[in-house]
């Protein structure tokens, strides 16, 4: 009986967090429509925001970020190029590695919206108070390592 409680309950997990993939995506979808640009361009100018501590982010960084191929990054960085929200530079130590900033445009454009997605934050984050949401991210995270290797001790017994 308690074993079935327990398929019950990650069962429920997982769907709760596919319920939460699903919503995210719609507000990122959302938020890059504000800005013109795509959504997975939003995640990449969002990884950037987080990555960069003044020097610029390596593409490989944010491939990393979002767990996506280096060269889809780079594709979509030299769109974002274009449209003025990121700028891309030879790294001064290694010339093979590109690093990227946002632009003043961008950083513009992204605290125009900052208002509204603390708004969107409350909402979302309403019921939950420092410590839970904490505890919560510390668990997700040991879920997240977990299941990186469950992925891979699944891949391996697939082939």
């Amino acid at each position: 009986m308690i074993e079935k409680k327990l398929d019950r309950a990650i069962v429920d997990f997982i769907w709760n967090v596919v319920e939460i993939y699903s919503q995210l995506e719609n507000i990122h979808t959302s938020w890059a429509g504000l800005l013109g640009i795509t959504q997975p361009q939003w995640l990449i100018l969002m990884a950037i925001t987080e990555l960069d501590k003044g020097r610029g982010v390596a593409g490989i960084d944010i491939a990393n970020k979002l767990r996506v191929h280096p060269a889809f990054v780079t594709n979509q960085t030299k769109t974002l190029e274009k449209g003025g929200f990121l700028s891309r530079r030879p790294a001064a130590d290694d010339a093979r590695f590109v690093l990227m900033s946002l632009t003043a445009k961008a950083t513009t454009e992204i605290e125009k919206l900052s208002k509204r997605k603390l708004a969107l934050n409350s909402t979302m984050f309403n019921d939950l108070d420092e410590k839970t949401l904490a505890e919560l991210n510390a668990s997700l995270a040991m879920i997240a390592k977990n299941a990186r290797l469950a992925a891979r001790l699944l891949a391996i017994d697939a082939s």
